[in-house]
């Protein structure tokens, strides 16, 4: 098993458990005690977990399934990706990163004529029938809880894709830039910004001062980010000293 997808598993057993022991941990992830307390110990230093006397504890962002996460904040998703679509002309090609905003903005896609390139099953299903789109998907291993193709595979397409904009989500932003809660997936994403000329950010405000799993990449690595109208002054000098243009979108 990868060092990534060893973490992954260390997460998600401990998400679902709230808490497990040292033993657990290696029952069910398969490595040695030496290996687990080693992963332990990074995933404490990144906020996810806290190690206590014999085990861990999740308290980070929850993982949650794409259909729990896809009701929350939706006023702000929709209304940041109404904006978004509007800076997407006909005829361009874009890369759509899976997650609920990215899914909210290919709804609002529909009807014009793109190449649409992405990752996530939920996307494809949502754009497979529009005539005016033409679509390409990512393949590689498909997440189960938010049906997004990731890995090795799916790094390999990107390499061959060129395209506009990427339209990507994140799960938390601080000073030191994006992160997301995944490490396979950031590989993944990594890609998509080679791949693409302008790199757009949807989010929403709660995801300010945030870290999350793994880091994706500094802020001045984005070139647009739109966020709902809750975001701080201060959040907002952050984002912009960066260099990065900024768009607050109205959600009242």
């Amino acid at each position: 098993m990868l060092l990534d997808e060893r973490r992954q598993k260390i997460l998600m057993s401990l998400e679902s458990k709230g808490f497990a022991s040292l033993q657990e941990l290696i029952d069910s992830v398969g490595a040695s005690e030496s290996t687990i307390r080693r992963d332990l110990d990074y995933l404490d230093g990144s906020g996810q977990i806290r190690r206590t006397r014999g085990g861990a504890a999740y308290i980070g962002e929850s993982l949650t399934a794409f259909e729990d996460r896809s009701s929350k904040a939706s006023k702000q998703k929709r209304r940041i990706a109404d904006a978004v679509a509007e800076e997407i002309n006909p005829g361009e090609t874009v890369i759509l990163d899976g997650g609920t905003t990215t899914l909210e903005v290919a709804r609002c896609l529909i009807g014009k004529s793109l190449q649409v390139v992405t990752n996530s099953v939920p996307i494809v299903n949502l754009l497979v029938n529009q005539p005016q789109i033409e679509l390409v998907f990512i393949g590689g291993y498909v997440y189960p809880k938010t049906g997004v193709a990731l890995g090795p595979i799916a790094e390999a397409t990107l390499k061959n894709i060129h395209a506009r904009h990427l339209v990507i989500s994140v799960g938390g932003i601080t000073e030191q830039g994006l992160f997301n809660s995944n490490a396979l997936l950031v590989d993944t994403e990594r890609q998509m910004l080679a791949a693409a000329e302008k790199t757009i950010v949807v989010t929403d405000s709660s995801k300010f001062g945030h870290f999350a799993l793994a880091h994706l990449c500094p802020l001045d690595a984005v070139d647009r980010l739109f966020v709902d109208s809750d975001i701080t002054a201060e959040w907002q000098e952050t984002v912009r000293s960066a260099g990065v243009d900024l768009q607050v979108v109205s959600v009242k």
